[in-house]
C-alpha cells in the first residue's frame, strides 16, 4: 500500500458541507478504525510539537482500551514521541485520505512489543480526492491558472489581486489565499471574478465561498484554501471550463503513460 504522504496538515476551518469531511460521532469513528484495522494499512505519524515523523501501523482498535499503534524501531525516538502533546496521523482507506490527532498517547510495552496507546480521536477528517483534488492545476508559470479576485478590505472597499487556482471543475474552484488580514466568511459572494485559463478566453463569474481549509506545509508556511462554487455561470463559460478540464486530464493521462 502507498501511504498518503505526510507533507501537509489539512484543517477544516468551516464548511456548509462539514459532515462530508468531518466525522464526529463516536460510534462512526470507532467503526472507521475497525475498518482501518481490517485493511492492515500503514499510517504516517508526526509528533506535535517536535515534528518527529515515523511510519506506523494500527495494531488494535478496542472499544474500551482505545487505539494501539506500532512504535518506532528507535527507542530514543519513541521516548521523544511519548513526550509530545499529540500525534498527527494520516492514512488512506479506499483512496480516501484519513487524518486525525491522537492525544494523551502513552508509550507502552504489551506482549513484549512497544507501542503507543491512546483514546479514540474526537474527530476524523476525510478527504476524497475526487472532491478535494478535482483537477490539480499546473504550477509552472507558463501554465499557471489564476483568478482575479476582489478581496474585501472593509467599508465596502475591495482590492483586486491574482490568486492561484489549486483545482477546478465545472462546478467551482479552490483558490489559495495567504492567511491574515482577509475576512472570508462562509457563504460570502464575490462579484466580478475572472478566471484566466491557458489557451482559453477569460471567464467572468461570481463565486460563493462554500468551505475554508487551512493548509500547513512541512516548513510551517500556511495558506488558506477556499472552496468556491460558481454562481450564475453562463453555458458558454461552463463549456470553456469543461473543455479546459478535459484537455488537462488528457495531458495528465498521456504523461502518466509516458507519451509526452
Amino acid at each position: 500500500m502507498q501511504i498518503e504522504q505526510q507533507d501537509t496538515r489539512v484543517e477544516l476551518v468551516y464548511g456548509e458541507d462539514e459532515a462530508k469531511y468531518l466525522l464526529r460521532d463516536a460510534a462512526e469513528i470507532k467503526a472507521l478504525f475497525r475498518a482501518l484495522l481490517g485493511h492492515r494499512g500503514l499510517l504516517g505519524a508526526r509528533s506535535i510539537p517536535g515534528g518527529h515523523n515515523f511510519i506506523t501501523a494500527l495494531i488494535e482498535a478496542d472499544e474500551q482500551r482505545g487505539i494501539l499503534l506500532d512504535a518506532s524501531t528507535d527507542p530514543l525516538q519513541n521516548e521523544r514521541i511519548a513526550q509530545s502533546n499529540a500525534l498527527d496521523c494520516v492514512t488512506q482507506l479506499d483512496r480516501v485520505r484519513i487524518q486525525f490527532l491522537l492525544e494523551n498517547h502513552a508509550l507502552v510495552v504489551e506482549d513484549g512489543k512497544a507501542g503507543f496507546r491512546a483514546p479514540f480521536p474526537h474527530t476524523v477528517l476525510r478527504l476524497q480526492r475526487r472532491e478535494f483534488f478535482r483537477l490539480q492545476t499546473p504550477s509552472t508559470s507558463a501554465r499557471k491558472v489564476v483568478c482575479r479576485f476582489p478581496l474585501p478590505l472593509g467599508n465596502g472597499r475591495t482590492h483586486e489581486v491574482e490568486l492561484s487556482i489549486l483545482d477546478i471543475s465545472r462546478g467551482g474552484v479552490a483558490i489559495a489565499v495567504p492567511p491574515g488580514g482577509v475576512a472570508l466568511e462562509q457563504g460570502a459572494v464575490f462579484e466580478d471574478c475572472t478566471l484566466l485559463l491557458p489557451d482559453t478566453p477569460p471567464v467572468s463569474t461570481r463565486l460563493t465561498i462554500r468551505n475554508l481549509f487551512r493548509i500547513t506545509r512541512p516548513n510551517g508556511v500556511e495558506l488558506l484554501r477556499i472552496g468556491c462554487a460558481f454562481a450564475d455561470l453562463s453555458a458558454s463559460a461552463g463549456d470553456a471550463i469543461q473543455r479546459y478540464v478535459l484537455r488537462m486530464e488528457r495531458e495528465r493521462n498521456a504523461r502518466e503513460r509516458g507519451l509526452i
